[in-house]
């Protein structure tokens, strides 16, 4: 209901524009646009993986393979020739599964005394090679 109070004359029309049903109905609507939004939950959906108990599995077997600045090859602390070297990686390339060579050249060896070991694994089938003290490089 609009009220106008003393301004105008008696009889002039009264130009307010009544807004009273304009704002019930405003809250009418606000509060059924309330009640039917969904709640929404803040979880998020993830699939995450079953724990496992088993316990791990044993280590893979390691074979520490040294190349010295004079071209001595190491076999896990012993002296052995190209040849010799051949024998150990073949019979490392048919175990199952493959021992981890851990190959660990001196700083000062020469590049070709390394990378024909490397290259005789290779050949030999042997897959499971890694360098290891590769920090005396920096």
């Amino acid at each position: 209901m609009g009220m106008s109070v003393g301004t105008g004359q008696e009889g002039d029309p009264m130009v307010e524009m009544n807004v009273v049903p304009l704002i019930d109905v405003m809250l009418v609507l606000l509060t059924l646009l309330i009640i039917t939004i969904p709640i929404q939950t803040h979880a998020v959906k993830l699939d995450m993986p079953r724990p496992n108990n088993a316990p791990p599995p044993t280590p893979p077997e390691t074979v520490e393979l040294v190349v010295d600045f004079d071209g001595t090859i190491l076999w896990n602390g012993s002296t052995v020739t190209l040849a010799d070297l051949d024998g150990y990686l073949k019979d490392a390339a048919e175990k199952d599964p493959q021992p981890e060579i851990h190959l660990s050249p001196n700083r000062l060896a020469r590049y070709d005394w390394v990378a024909e070991v490397l290259a005789r694994a290779q050949r030999l089938g042997v897959t499971k090679i890694g360098f290891v003290g590769v920090d005396q490089y920096n």
